[in-house]
């Protein structure tokens, strides 16, 4: 029915689940829309500690990274000291790539993306030991995180792997 070279360059499109990775964790939020604007809670806190998480989580720290278009920052770890993340995009989009490199996790090795996005804004818990990375979208993106650690400058708790350490198409448009 197709030519003999359409059918030898096509690829059948998949839609397997991605891996799972133990303790991570994501959340939808509701942002109420109205002509006038939105609204949206990010986080309720109860004696430091976040509700309606099903993990303990005491915030410490709350940051704000602005990426610019096309930016990609990975890989981050935090090697020195437990550091767990709560992270939400308020603008733009994140394409967000977790591998769980900690060495006695049932899911040690799983790859798994997940798509941030101010449109449709989303908790990300990111428990230490998960490598995390991301690249920003057309538009770039705010990223807005909670950490249950401060960052020490005199101790720096940053872990850096290669941006392609766990392979260059992670990063890579679809264009198909």
């Amino acid at each position: 029915m197709l030519d003999p070279d359409v059918l030898a360059a096509l690829s059948i499109q998949r839609y397997d689940p991605q891996p799972e990775i133990a303790g991570v964790l994501h959340q939808p939020l509701r942002k109420h829309r109205a002509l006038e604007g939105a609204f949206m809670e990010h986080l309720r806190l109860e004696g430091g500690q976040v509700e309606g998480l099903p993990v303990g989580f005491e915030v410490r720290q709350i940051s704000v990274s602005w990426a610019v278009p096309g930016r990609i920052n990975a890989f981050h770890l935090h090697p020195k000291r437990v550091q767990d993340e709560l992270w939400c995009v308020i603008a733009g989009e994140l394409k967000v790539w977790l591998v769980d490199v900690r060495k006695d996790s049932p899911t040690r090795g799983n790859k798994r993306a997940y798509l941030l996005s101010g449109e449709a804004p989303a908790l990300l818990y990111i428990p230490s030991g998960v490598a995390h990375g991301y690249r920003a979208g057309a538009r770039g993106a705010t990223l807005l995180y909670a950490m249950n650690s401060q960052f020490d400058p005199r101790d720096p708790n940053e872990g850096r792997l290669p941006w392609d350490y766990f392979g260059a198409e992670l990063w890579e448009e679809d264009r198909g």
